[in-house]
């Protein structure tokens, strides 16, 4: 992959409530895709890597300090509309003594659901799409949009991929947000057909297509996709690239798991920063990994500045 890239993370980020309930609550934010973008911008600064974030927002003071949060962090944010009226998600987290989450949203009138509609003129994510080199979203970004969104979506994946770029996709399969639509499946079928480098969580996968664990590897190995990167939470982590024997790479043994969120998200942007310095697929594992069980050990998706470790993808 090429060392010198601009990265686009399309999706959703919501403002996050995250404490004791009907007690004292922490405000933040935070999303897939946009906690991947936060860990690709930190890792990827030095080797050349440009990120941007593509999503809608309101033009409210939380909309506000999103961005000004995500440009502190070097994050681009040209293609994040902000639109009058309009306003982020909200999702809880409630967190038990093994580090596990439950969520509860409010996402009905989320703005970013509404990122390709409207628009007198092309979507911001449309105007940049011929200065990226890479393109990135997941099963949530998917489940958030209209299908006419989602249409649009993989319009631009075929058009970045024609003309020399890459399409990454994480299948982040979240049930309650798809609300039981019949066409799932269909949908994520044509995202893994649409990809060049695809994340699985096997447990999700497994969800998605009624499959027990063994099918659900199986599945993950068909896919069409070049590179397929399979996450089992704390067990190996496993990695196909198309031609080759699949790789397995040791996760790293954690102590105390205070929070699982982001572990995934985390994983995926440490990931993308070796492979897109041109790391083999297995020392980006090495580096994913090593994130993510730092990641577990803190509270919430993203972890403090001073908390992360040093990689050096020379």
């Amino acid at each position: 992959m090429n060392k010198k890239c601009r990265v686009a993370l399309f999706g959703e980020c919501m403002i996050e409530l995250r404490g004791e309930m009907f007690g004292t609550m922490q405000q933040t934010f935070g999303g897939d895709t946009l906690n991947t973008a936060v860990y690709l911008a930190r890792l990827g600064a030095d080797s050349g890597i440009q990120v941007s974030y593509a999503t809608q927002l309101g033009t409210d003071a939380f909309s506000a300090k999103m961005v000004e949060a995500w440009e502190k962090e070097g994050i681009d944010t040209r293609m994040v509309r902000r639109v009058e009226g309009k306003m982020p998600g909200l999702y809880t987290i409630q967190v038990d003594d093994s580090g596990e989450r439950t969520f509860f949203y409010w996402r009905d009138m989320s703005a970013a659901k509404d990122f390709f509609v409207g628009q007198e003129h092309n979507s911001l994510l449309e105007q940049h799409i011929d200065e990226l080199d890479v393109l990135y979203y997941s099963g949530i970004s998917l489940a958030v949009l209209p299908d006419s969104g989602r249409e649009t979506l993989f319009q631009l994946a075929d058009h970045l991929r024609k003309r020399g770029g890459k399409v990454f996709f994480d299948n982040n399969y979240r049930p309650r947000v798809w609300r039981g639509d019949p066409n799932t499946q269909a949908w994520y079928d044509r995202a893994f057909a649409n990809a060049d480098l695809t994340f699985i969580t096997l447990e999700d996968n497994a969800a998605l297509y009624g499959l027990d664990e063994e099918s659900a590897l199986a599945h993950a190995y068909s896919l069409p996709c070049e590179e397929v990167v399979i996450k089992r939470g704390s067990d190996p982590t496993l990695i196909r690239v198309h031609g080759q024997e699949p790789i397995m790479v040791p996760t790293f043994r954690v102590e105390k798991v205070v929070d699982t969120t982001g572990a995934g998200d985390s994983f995926a942007g440490g990931y993308l920063a070796a492979r897109l310095a041109g790391q083999p697929p297995e020392i980006a594992g090495r580096y994913g990994n090593k994130l993510a069980s730092i990641v577990v050990q803190h509270p919430g998706a993203i972890i403090p500045l001073a908390a992360m470790p040093v990689f050096f993808f020379g």
